[in-house]
């Protein structure tokens, strides 16, 4: 086994073959979090074909969009703590397993047509989505020191994107028809194989997954190489050293009790408030407002530019705050929330297709830049190892109960005027960059808590 001593204030040293063990290890979990997304964002592709085949209203869309994401957010909370209890890979394996049932469901839900199935369908997928995050962002507590976290959301957000980039590809290719290598010929598909295919992608990820994944650098022969910087409960005791599990009393005591878990949730239901707007409505938004299609280059290049740019944001706030602000996330994420603001307010007030895919990319850039450094580094920092999961769960639920807004209320806003889409969003960017300010100082400092100890 390998020992090394690693100071969270210092640049982390690492012994040969680490990181490239760890690389593998994030490659499979980050694919197997690209597919959840792939198996969520369809449903904005499927929108206006199941208004069209079934007479649904946007309110009535809404409904299934914001049961998804009230599940989910309940199901953060839930999963969290279970995730600090089962372990991350057992987490992810299990969402895995439900969101491909619950897809599979969902598109066979199309020979039934009734809003009531597709809500319950799309709620309980929900639920076993948010497995995913707590016990990847679990996994990856341990494998990432502190003062690599902000980097790591980087990149946590990159594949959240490029489940995006995927679903915006391949759905458009499976409505459309398609060939492959110029042989064979695919026929345009009922939208229901939305829902299907990236069913099949996630089973695949998941099997390697399950093979290939280790759920600390201990598993994988490198003991003590990543400090476990998890906060100490006097009541607790670790039960082996670079131990990931938590007892369930006991992560609720040390989480719910620290003010800034609060602040930054509360913050954070801000972003998911803009960023779900953009997500879940904006191919439908084209369409209605400006009769774009989704095979037209204007949409493909708006596809690609949203999750490329969210990739940008992600990286690049993540970097900066690792790198100028030294590890804390705050004062990045107050810029990033009023400048959202500002952009927000300027799209409301030009019009036209170039000035919608332009500030359409801009908002998706600022939404996902605060998503990754508070939805991934910021738990990470305040749980540790142990405890990443229900800090994780209890902060980025509320990006969902934020976000859930975006599905009844905002469909029934652009039932009566689709130019409502951008005044929607002003306010949570307004809200979360003073939400940021009050939090500067008090959480993403680059020392280490009282009571942590090196595994």
């Amino acid at each position: 086994m390998v020992q090394v001593e690693i100071h969270e204030t210092a640049r982390p040293r690492y012994p040969p073959g680490f990181r490239l063990r760890r690389g593998w290890n994030w490659g499979w979990l980050g694919l197997l979090y690209t597919s959840f997304y792939m198996c969520r964002y369809n449903l904005s592709l499927a929108n206006p074909e199941i208004s069209r085949q079934f007479g649904f209203s946007r309110e009535q869309i809404g409904h299934i969009i914001s049961a998804a994401l009230l599940a989910y957010a309940v199901g953060l909370i839930v999963n969290g703590a279970l995730a600090d209890r089962l372990g991350g890979k057992r987490a992810m394996l299990i969402g895995a397993a439900g969101t491909v049932v619950m897809n599979l469901l969902f598109g066979a839900a199309s020979f039934a047509g009734m809003l009531g199935l597709f809500v319950a369908i799309r709620a309980l997928d929900g639920y076993f989505q948010s497995f995913g995050a707590p016990g990847m962002v679990k996994i990856n507590t341990a494998w990432f020191a502190r003062r690599e976290r902000g980097r790591f959301s980087g990149i946590f957000g990159f594949m959240i994107n490029l489940g995006r980039f995927g679903i915006f590809t391949l759905g458009p290719a499976l409505l459309a028809g398609f060939s492959v290598l110029g042989v064979l010929q695919v026929p345009p598909l009922h939208w229901r194989w939305l829902f299907w295919v990236p069913s099949v992608i996630c089973v695949l990820v998941a099997v390697g997954v399950a093979v290939w994944v280790r759920e600390t650098p201990e598993q994988a022969g490198y003991a003590g190489v990543v400090p476990d910087t998890s906060p100490s409960d006097p009541s607790a005791v670790a039960e082996a050293p670079g131990e990931v599990r938590a007892r369930i009393g006991e992560v609720l005591r040390t989480i719910a009790s620290q003010p800034v878990v609060w602040i930054t949730a509360a913050a954070y239901a801000c972003t998911g408030a803009v960023r779900q707007a953009v997500d879940q409505w904006f191919p439908r938004y084209m369409q209605d407002l400006y009769h774009v299609d989704l095979r037209s280059a204007q949409f493909q290049f708006l596809a690609f530019l949203i999750p490329f740019m969210a990739s940008a944001g992600s990286l690049l706030a993540g970097y900066v705050s690792d790198t100028v602000f030294k590890g804390r996330r705050a004062p990045v994420a107050a810029v990033l929330y009023f400048t959202e603001t500002a952009l927000i307010l300027l799209a409301a007030r030009f019009h036209g297709v170039t000035a919608a895919i332009v500030f359409l990319v801009l908002i998706s850039f600022t939404a996902n830049s605060t998503h990754s450094i508070l939805g991934s580094a910021a738990p990470m920092d305040i749980g540790g190892r142990r405890m990443s999961g229900f800090a994780l769960g209890v902060i980025d639920s509320f990006q969902y109960f934020g976000g859930s807004l975006a599905g009844i209320v905002l469909g029934r806003l652009l039932d009566q005027n689709l130019g409502n889409y951008f005044y929607f969003m002003a306010p949570f960017g307004l809200i979360g960059g003073l939400l940021m300010v009050a939090a500067h100082g008090k959480f993403g400092s680059s020392r280490p808590r009282r009571g942590a100890q090196p595994s």
